[in-house]
């Protein structure tokens, strides 16, 4: 399975778009947008995603009530974080990077995606034992944070594609 990582995409609407366009020729299985969509007149670009979409509020999202009206047909998005399994892949999608590497570094999560930052930070998956993130005797989980979809403070607007068979994780754009 194939999975669009987004977040922060803060109201530009040609970079959703770009974004959109990319993931449907991806053929991604799913959507998950970490935070910061901002206005719910962002869910017309993202109504064109080919795929579902699971999102969290993040800490710039205004009116949140109609937001996730708007996102309905679309898909949901949740307060806080989520916790959720997708094709044998255990998540947790959050907004704002709380406890990263103790979540990683669990064994309760295989992906641990959050956004907030707008830097890009794609970390793999480590076996027990391998690194820094690996506890003794539990896999570590892959981090990402696909950046920031809008390009506003970096002038790069960036997502990621992450495939639940091999583990691993592209930054696009």
């Amino acid at each position: 399975m194939k999975i669009g990582i987004v977040s922060d995409t803060h109201d530009n609407l040609p970079a959703i778009e770009r974004i959109v366009e990319r993931l449907n020729a991806e053929k991604v299985d799913l959507v998950l947008h970490a935070g910061d969509f901002v206005s719910p007149f962002t869910a017309g670009p993202f109504g064109k995603l080919g795929a579902p979409l699971v999102g969290v509020f993040g800490n710039n999202d205004g009116d949140r009530l109609h937001l996730a009206r708007r996102f309905d047909e679309i898909g949901t998005i949740y307060a806080g974080h989520h916790t959720f399994e997708v094709d044998g892949v255990r998540v947790v999608l959050m907004h704002e990077p709380k406890s990263i590497d103790a979540l990683a570094a669990s064994g309760a999560y295989d992906l641990v995606v959050y956004g907030h930052t707008h830097k890009v930070d794609v970390r793999p998956a480590r076996s027990a034992g391998s690194g820094p993130l690996a506890a003794p005797g539990q896999p570590a989980a892959a981090v990402v944070n696909p950046g920031e979809a809008c390009g506003w403070l970096t002038g790069r607007s960036t997502a990621v594609l992450f495939d639940t068979k091999t583990r691993t994780a592209e930054v696009v754009f």
